[in-house]
Parts: structure tokens; sequence; C-alpha cells
């Protein structure tokens, strides 16, 4: 069951502007990256469901959480179908994120008040997202569907919209500025923060100081 309410949950990911996104069969190797972000002022977290029992650690990793990261807001992704969104929520899952939008994911999400932040590749997702409840929209893959010209674009007739950019997203000031000028509430960042040769090294200092460059930049182009 969920730690945090979907007011607190979609609070931390607007006030930080970045959801790390992130995947390792590893039970500890997560753990440690979990804490490694927490430790570089991250407060909300996606670990993705992309291998074979990844179940498995994610209910690790949420018990971890709870008493290594208090405060840190544990969200999973690579959700396609609304079964699998279930079990993740009954393992402690804070909100949900996919690479398309399912409307029956949308049901189960909604019906235990979870944020639901589906992939989206166009303006009309966008607004199925929106009347299916889905307050933040991750456009995705963001790089391909038209990089920060499409957010500032899609949002002139539509400024109520919080957009999550998710892929072409790098821990630069000129990646970051442009993405948040453009508009976009946050962004969801994988490789770049996580790079393999730190990960392999235990390096976590190294990603600690990479997400606090990345939250710096973001919060002198963040838009109130």
């Amino acid at each position: 069951m969920a730690r945090f309410n979907k007011i607190q949950v979609l609070s931390a990911i607007a006030n930080t502007g970045m959801v790390p996104v992130y995947y390792n069969s590893d039970a500890e190797t997560a753990k440690q990256v979990l804490k490694a972000c927490y430790a570089g002022g991250v407060r909300a977290f996606e670990f993705t469901n992309r291998g074979d029992f990844a179940q498995e650690v994610f209910a690790e990793l949420s018990k971890f959480a709870v008493n290594e990261c208090p405060d840190m807001i544990l969200g999973i992704g690579s959700i396609v179908d609304a079964p699998t969104a279930a079990l993740y929520i009954q393992l402690g899952a804070n909100f949900v994120v996919g690479p398309l939008f399912n409307p029956e994911v949308a049901k189960v999400c909604n019906r235990r008040l979870v944020p639901y932040t589906p992939g989206c590749g166009s303006v009309s997702e966008i607004g199925f997202a929106q009347e299916a409840g889905c307050d933040l929209c991750k456009i995705f893959p963001a790089g391909n569907v038209g990089g920060p010209s499409f957010v500032s674009n899609m949002r002139a007739p539509m400024p109520w919209s919080m957009i999550m950019a998710t892929g072409a997203v790098e821990p630069t000031e000129e990646n970051l500025s442009a993405w948040f000028k453009a508009g976009v509430t946050c962004v969801g960042m994988g490789s770049k923060l996580f790079p393999k040769a730190a990960i392999e090294a235990k390096d976590w200092n190294a990603i600690s100081k990479l997400c606090s460059d990345a939250l710096t930049i973001i919060l002198k182009y963040k838009k109130p």
C-alpha cells in the first residue's frame, strides 16, 4: 500500500523537478542506488519493471526505503497493463508510470488514489489521459516526439498540462534549461544519472553528485 498520498506525490515531483529512472536485477545494488539518489536530494524515484522477478526486487526496495530513505517516494515504471499495476501498488508503489496510455491502468490507480503517469506521443493522447484522471503525463520518447518545442507548442492551447519529459534528457545545463524553459513539470532521467562505470565501481558518491548537480540546474530554470 502507498505510504504517500496523491497530493504528496505530485507535489514532491513538481517541487524537485526530477525523477530518476532505474532498474537492476540485484536488490542490493538497487538499494545503494536509491540511497545515493536520496543523499543527492532526490525525493521521487522510479524503479522500472524491466526484468524477470522485478517485483521481488521492488518489494525489497520498498521495505528498504521505509527505514533508510523515509522521505523517498518510490514508484514503479514500465507498466503497460492493469494487473501489473495492481501488483506493484500492493507492494507499495506510490506512483505508476508507463510507456503508453492504458485506460484500464488509470482505473486501477484512480481507485486507490495512486498517480498514474502514462506515456503519450501526441496532443490527443495527452488529452485522453487527462480525461481519465492523469494529472501528470509523460511525453515519450521525448526526443522523438518533438523535444522541448513539442512541450511549448502543446502547452500554448493547454496551459494546465503537467508534463514529464523522459528520453533524450541529460544532466547538463543546456539540456535541462531547454526542457524547463519549454514548460515541463519534471524530467525523468535514466542512464545519464547512472554511469555504468560508477555502478560497477560502487561509486555511490558520484551518483549522489550527479543528482545534486542536476537538481541545482533544475531549480535555476524551473517555473514556480
